[in-house]
């Protein structure tokens, strides 16, 4: 599994394997993309722990919709994915979240 934070009001726009976009018709199936119960605070904002599959290289992500920040209309983000080993180093070292 890999792993990686992600904002409150933020989503997950596109998906990348190692074939390139994430194609639904050739895996027949969406990517495994599965929020976690646990997040950390970092300068104030909170960022909630997904876990991916393997076969999931890069997500794009995005503000919502909803997001009351006008400063991040037009923003998109390419999350590199972490190892658990990295995420566990992150959790223990951050002031944590629990859901």
């Amino acid at each position: 599994m890999k792993y990686f934070f992600l904002s409150d009001g933020w989503i997950i726009g596109r998906v990348w394997e190692f074939g390139g976009l994430w194609n639904e018709n050739v895996w027949r199936r969406k990517p495994n993309i599965e929020r976690l119960n646990l997040g950390i605070v970092e300068q104030g904002e909170k960022l909630w722990l997904y876990r991916v599959e393997e076969a999931v290289l890069m997500v794009e992500v995005r503000p919502s919709k909803t997001a009351e920040s006008t400063a991040a209309i037009g923003q998109v983000v390419l999350k590199r994915l972490i190892d658990a080993d990295r995420a566990l180093e992150r959790l223990t070292t951050a002031e944590s979240l629990s859901n």
